[in-house]
């Protein structure tokens, strides 16, 4: 065997080592029985890089809306809040999520909700299924949305196969199955 390929053997191992054993930020741990990391990936833009993501699933592994999951995302720069919400609700539309007045009514409340960010800011998403949405900053509560229509189109913007960062999807959903 070339050492190349016993040390790129030996990466690969460490990597899945390392997405097993990583440690669920408490809020995922209250929020979900035995928490997983799914998967991780980043997300950039024009060569920018905007954020890293975690997907983290229950026992139950990821089953669109029908089971919890939290998938949050690390910024690596400043945004504003403002921008993130019409960033969102732009990606609704690319998936082809809700009509166009639920997207104008989601845009509306995304404002209300979502904070500044700055490098190191952490915003997290549970889906509670057939309720809606709650969200967290560093951990923190920071609001709940009760609307099943928006948990669906907001979390589609990284998790539905039409999404415009099917990279990222991968990426989340590497291991994604449920487990005994």
């Amino acid at each position: 065997m070339k050492p190349t390929v016993a040390i790129s053997g030996v990466l690969t191992v460490l990597l899945c080592a390392s997405l097993y054993a990583a440690e669920a930020p408490a809020y995922v741990a209250q929020e979900l029985t035995t928490p997983r990391l799914s998967g991780q990936g980043g997300y950039t833009w024009f060569g920018l890089k905007i954020y890293s993501a975690e997907l983290w699933v229950g026992p139950q592994g990821y089953a669109g809306d029908a089971a919890p999951f939290v998938l949050e995302l690390r910024y690596a720069r400043s945004l504003d809040g403002r921008k993130i919400a019409e960033a969102s609700v732009e990606q609704m539309a690319h998936i082809q999520a809700g009509s166009e007045a639920q997207r104008a009514a989601w845009l509306e409340r995304m404002k209300a909700i979502f904070p500044d960010v700055q490098d190191g800011t952490r915003l997290g998403g549970v889906l509670l299924p057939g309720q809606g949405v709650r969200f967290y900053r560093d951990g923190k509560p920071l609001a709940t949305v009760p609307d099943p229509a928006f948990a669906r189109a907001f979390f589609g913007i990284w998790l539905d196969p039409a999404t415009s960062a099917p990279k990222l999807r991968t990426a989340l959903l590497r291991d994604a199955a449920a487990r005994p």
